[in-house]
């Protein structure tokens, strides 16, 4: 399917045109963080803590060290989505590389790859990034990094399947017959058509890593304060649900509102790259 027509049927979908302006939306936040945040998000003024919403400028509260709730909020979007893009980004480019030599080349390596896939899979994900993360500094990049080398076996697994069907296409047979070389033939009319899957995987896969990296501040094995996370103001809230309950409330929605944009935005895109739901269409 063209990404013309593809983007067209993604503004059809209600769910996934929404989820594509609260992600939009989310970046515009990222990238005019110093101009909406009103106050320094990691100014302590204790004589302000706990302040609950609408309270001398700060609309959504102050935390247990008086520091304005909303900046942070603003702040942390920028460290959510980093890590979502970076890790995301990684895994996306081991998964292409290993997925790619695994379906083209077949045979032993092939069988070695999957393998080692499914030795990967065979240890469950938090628990693998927890003992990594345990072992190193936890910091923004260690996170991004652990992440992305703990999830590309998805990836690596769809781009080879879009490989062994691609294969026996004849626009593949007749470039081989022409005498086109492996890299021609990966880079000119494999991989183009195997991007669809791809990018709906990734997409939603930005989702996951947001999540993992919420997880691992909100147990103090993710970014460090005082930078800003989503995670790390949840763990600043869970010791004051009964006297500050903005201070859970407000990080706690702004990871769902991401995930559950970025989780409709993917489920579009893989209806609008599916080409049986585009059948289901015409008739």
């Amino acid at each position: 399917m063209s990404p013309k027509k593809a983007f067209k049927r993604i503004l059809a979908n209600r769910l996934a045109f929404a989820g594509g302006l609260v992600v939009l939306a989310m970046f515009m936040v990222s990238w005019l963080a110093p101009v909406l945040a009103t106050h320094d998000p990691e100014a302590v003024a204790i004589k302000e803590r706990l302040k609950p919403p609408g309270y001398n400028q700060h609309l959504l509260g102050t935390d247990s060290l008086g520091r304005d709730v909303l900046s942070r909020l603003i702040w942390g979007s920028r460290i959510s989505l980093k890590v979502g893009f970076v890790a995301v980004g990684l895994a996306t480019l081991i998964g292409l590389i290993l997925g790619a030599i695994a379906g083209y080349r077949g045979g032993l390596v092939d069988g070695l790859i999957m393998r080692f896939c499914d030795l990967m899979l065979c240890f469950p994900s938090m628990f693998l990034i927890l003992a990594v993360i345990a072992i190193l500094d936890p910091s923004i990049w260690n996170v991004m990094i652990v992440i992305g080398l703990t999830s590309w076996m998805g990836v690596a697994r769809l781009v080879r399947a879009e490989f062994l069907s691609l294969m026996t296409r004849d626009f593949v047979l007749a470039a081989r017959a022409q005498g086109a070389s492996a890299a021609r033939i990966v880079w000119r009319h494999l991989l183009p058509n195997a991007m669809g899957p791809v990018l709906v995987s990734a997409t939603l896969g930005v989702a996951g890593a947001i999540l993992t990296e919420s997880s691992l501040s909100f147990l103090g094995l993710g970014v460090q304060p005082p930078t800003p996370t989503w995670g790390s103001m949840l763990t600043d809230g869970k010791d004051h649900l009964t006297r500050a309950w903005w201070l859970s409330l407000y990080p706690g929605l702004a990871i769902l509102a991401t995930v559950l944009s970025y989780n409709l935005l993917g489920e579009g895109l893989r209806e609008a790259f599916n080409p049986h739901s585009s059948n289901r269409d015409n008739s």
